[in-house]
């Protein structure tokens, strides 16, 4: 299974088909409104105003399986997302990163069986996952990286 077999539901409960970015470098984030890394918005928001014209796409997906940080429905968070970041790069609806009800993408993202690359397991909110315009998984990026990290740059950059 590739990760442009995917599909999610967006943050206003309309169906995403994840092969829509095919082509497209691709970061995909777990979110929560009220983490210690929730300013990470900020340059998540950056990073995509400056790379999306140049095939750069960000998925935020909130996530209440940290420290309940995310309690809010979907349009709270909606709202608390523009009216605090501005944010434009595509948002789904809140979903589980990890355990029993572990939503589809997750489990692709974690499991070598699934994506082909690695093991990887989500421990707390704005986890980074970068996958290349091939829907290949390329790097898994723990919540202490910045969006704005050098090797991010580079690899949107293609260096």
């Amino acid at each position: 299974m590739s990760f442009f077999d995917l599909s999610a539901t967006d943050i206003q409960g309309q169906l995403v088909k994840l092969d829509q970015f095919r082509g497209k470098k691709i970061m995909v984030v777990n979110t929560a409104s009220e983490c210690g890394y929730t300013p990470q918005y900020a340059q998540l928001q950056d990073l995509y105003t400056t790379y999306k014209d140049k095939g750069l796409v960000i998925i935020g997906f909130p996530s209440n399986d940290f420290g309940g940080q995310e309690p809010g429905t979907e349009q709270e968070i909606a709202t608390f997302c523009q009216k605090n970041f501005g944010v434009t790069f595509p948002m789904m609806a809140k979903v589980a990163t990890k355990g029993k009800d572990q939503h589809a993408v997750y489990h692709w993202l974690a499991n070598k069986s699934q994506n082909g690359v690695m093991d990887t397991e989500v421990k707390w909110n704005f986890h980074k996952y970068l996958i290349d315009g091939d829907g290949r998984l390329v790097m898994s990026m723990e919540s202490g990286v910045e969006p704005s990290d050098q090797r991010v740059v580079n690899w949107i950059e293609g260096r």
